[in-house]
């Protein structure tokens, strides 16, 4: 397995080249080039392909992407795939390279996804914001119709398959799945108690498998060349390449296509170019805003799924937000936490209420009109969200809290008793 620099090697891979979103230039590359092949084979051999190349969901969870299709009931019928172009993630934009500059990569994981699920239908839930994407998206599926890679009988080979492209409103919690399939049946965008699953009763009550663009994106290089091919980077339990988003005060930012396993610290310093100004590091947050960050000393770490997990962080959707010696801890996350208590749609109590009284608190604290005992309401407050909300997002909420206090809470104290910043 390897861990080297050489980037862009399979979602990126000619990214920038001339025209790749046209279908033309696609099919110079190799796009769909096994197409007919691949839908020949057996469905379930398929999914089991997918399953042995150990790809994960790159939205953020990490789940095995073929285990989570063998969840749809055997029987029930019709089933669809729901794609989340969604990107909301503060700090994420991967997806939207994608979409922009080579959505025929997402259209032909489609098919090969929607053949190996038994679907006919698939949506593409694509954030209201990708305006251009969505247009060069839908550019992409009318060409796809008229060279007979979708609708009827593709490839000769007896399978039918359309897909839906679906704009959202700008809503956060629409990239939480079941607020994406309700938004996606034309009601408010709020989450829905699980169980059951979407596997089970997703779009119109009938099962449905969500993925993400990214992950979606990976499945034609696994199926033309094989689950052993796509081993060959990464780690064990974290197969593949990823894309890394990094922003923030870096001389290079941007998107890179990394082996999972690559260095955090190689990854700021060798690929961003290290921090900009020639300033120091003060920490990282190292999946997008969600995520709890880490302090400088702590980035000499594996971007991996279990690596960032033992750190008591998380990889996300892998955007990488990295922060200079001379940024106030406490004003970054106070806008964090605003954009949380704008984004939660107030279904339950401990988000609502939860992320509004932290808001207020970070204000005050931004003021110069901290009070004592500020640090511990907010760690109260965080205990109360924690595991306590009807969905993820009241998590996500108190992760920058956490963390930013347990790493910097001198910060915090200064802007208490000083009622000033440290830096």
């Amino acid at each position: 397995m390897t861990h080297s620099a050489q980037l862009n090697q399979l979602l990126l891979k000619g990214i920038d080249t001339p025209k790749l979103h046209t279908l033309e230039v696609y099919r110079q590359g190799g796009g769909y080039s096994k197409l007919a092949e691949i839908l020949a084979r057996k469905q379930e051999d398929v999914i089991e392909t997918v399953k042995a190349s150990g790809l994960r969901g790159r939205g953020g969870a990490g789940f095995p992407t073929g285990l989570k299709w063998s969840f749809v009931p055997k029987d029930i019928f019709p089933r669809y795939l729901v794609v989340n172009a969604d990107e909301g993630e503060p700090g994420t934009f991967k997806d939207r390279l994608l979409l922009h500059n080579n959505p025929h990569l997402l259209i032909e994981g489609i098919i090969h996804s929607s053949y190996a699920l038994k679907a006919h239908i698939a949506f593409i839930y694509i954030r209201g914001e990708f305006f251009k994407e969505y247009l060069m998206l839908e550019n992409a599926v009318n060409e796809a119709y008229e060279a007979g890679l979708l609708g009827e009988n593709i490839a000769e080979s007896g399978y039918n398959l359309d897909i839906v492209v679906h704009r959202g409103a700008g809503a956060y919690i629409c990239g939480e799945e079941s607020a994406l399939l309700e938004s996606l049946e034309g009601r408010r965008g709020n989450p829905k108690l699980k169980p059951p699953f979407p596997a089970v009763k997703g779009v119109y009550e009938k099962p449905t498998v969500i993925n993400n663009v990214e992950t979606i994106c990976a499945v034609p290089y696994i199926l033309k060349e094989g689950a052993d091919a796509y081993r060959q980077y990464g780690t064990e339990k974290s197969p593949g390449t990823k894309i890394f988003c990094i922003s923030g005060h870096v001389e290079k930012p941007g998107n890179y296509e990394v082996p999972l396993g690559f260095s955090l610290k190689d990854f700021i310093y060798d690929i961003a170019g290290g921090i900009k100004e020639g300033k120091k590091l003060k920490a990282v947050i190292p999946g997008g805003s969600s995520t709890p960050m880490l302090p400088a000393d702590a980035i000499d770490i594996p971007l991996d799924y279990e690596a960032l997990a033992a750190a008591g962080t998380m990889l996300g959707s892998g955007a990488i937000i990295v922060i200079n010696e001379h940024t106030c801890i406490v004003k970054i996350v106070k806008r964090l936490i605003h954009f949380y208590r704008h984004e939660s749609c107030g279904k339950c109590t401990p988000c609502r209420e939860g992320t509004n009284w932290m808001a207020t608190i970070y204000d005050r604290l931004e003021k110069g009109e901290g009070k004592e005992g500020d640090i511990e309401l907010l760690l109260d407050i965080c205990d109360n969200i924690s595991f306590k909300s009807f969905c993820p997002l009241g998590d996500a909420a108190i992760g920058p809290v956490v963390s930013s206090i347990k790493h910097f809470r001198t910060e915090y104290e200064a802007h208490i008793a000083g009622n000033y910043c440290l830096d």
